[in-house]
């Protein structure tokens, strides 16, 4: 069996996307469609820059969407058991299995970035990652920092990369505990506390937003992040999106049910090699291959 696996906010670089659409009609007519959805030129900050515009929320998620989308056309939607997604990542996994609508899907994810943006900038806040440390001696740490403020794990990548996320004191207490216990963390470059409670009030208006949005059944299994099992109906992806915000993102948790499956084969589409990293720390008898530019399709 086989899943695609599409990357989260981060992955994003310029000139990404540059090489499918100048090989690829299918790649190109996606960032056409793009540009005319968004209404203005996604293509040129993907290829040229700058990354401080790039880099923004409301345009690194729409932007990571197209790219990954572009390069799933290009290959020529090949067929999949089953697909996920790293947080904006299962976006694109439930458009690549028909649950939404790319025309759909574009212009939410731009608007879910701009609420998270907005979220950030009421409540501030900071992300690091914890390195070389088990769950429960994550969890262990963050029950203690919450002390010195709101803190939360936020992403359980894979075995020895945990994030944490909430207020900046709070933060700087789990990296100073992380330290004390010989493990590492490291301060991440990101806009706000992401998958936090910080983030609240963009979680009240995105799902707000998701009521007005079509929403299918999937044709395949697509895995939650809030879950790490599938979401099957309709209802329920849209409550999994809503809280995918403030909760936690179980990666691993993901790659593991795909896993027990029976998934053998991953094809990581999209912008850079973050989940085929993940992977191998997963699983490293998993056979990986990533499709980003024209040379890999």
């Amino acid at each position: 069996m086989n899943a695609h696996i599409f990357p989260g906010q981060g992955a994003q670089y310029i000139g990404m996307g540059k090489t499918l659409y100048e090989s690829f009609p299918a790649a190109r007519e996606v960032f056409d469609k793009a540009d005319k959805l968004l209404g203005f030129d996604l293509a040129k900050v993907c290829f040229e820059g700058p990354l401080d515009q790039l880099t923004r929320t409301d345009v690194s998620q729409p932007g990571i969407l197209t790219c990954s989308i572009a390069a799933l056309r290009a290959m020529g939607n090949p067929p999949c058991d089953a697909a996920a997604g790293l947080s904006l990542g299962e976006y694109t996994a439930l458009v690549c299995a028909g649950a939404i609508d790319f025309d759909e899907a574009l212009p939410l994810v731009r608007d879910r970035g701009r609420y998270m943006q907005e979220a950030a900038e009421e409540h501030p806040g900071a992300m690091a990652s914890v390195l070389g440390m088990e769950r429960p001696k994550v969890d262990a740490i963050v029950e203690r920092a919450a002390a010195a403020g709101v803190v939360a794990v936020a992403n359980f990548n894979s075995p020895g990369q945990i994030v944490v996320s909430g207020e900046a004191a709070a933060v700087d207490e789990v990296c100073r505990l992380a330290k004390e216990a010989g493990s590492k963390a490291v301060k991440l470059n990101v806009a706000g506390a992401f998958h936090s409670p910080l983030m609240e009030s963009g979680r009240r208006k995105l799902e707000k937003r998701l009521e007005s949005v079509t929403i299918r059944a999937p044709k395949v299994v697509v895995v939650s992040n809030v879950t790490g099992r599938p979401a099957e109906s309709p209802q329920q992806i849209r409550e999994f999106l809503g809280r995918q915000v403030t909760s936690s993102v179980l990666w691993e948790g993901c790659v593991r049910f795909l896993l027990s499956m029976g998934v053998s084969e991953f094809c990581e589409i999209g912008p850079g090699k973050v989940l085929a990293g993940l992977m191998r720390r997963i699983e490293p008898n998993a056979a990986v291959r990533n499709v980003d530019g024209a040379e890999t399709v």
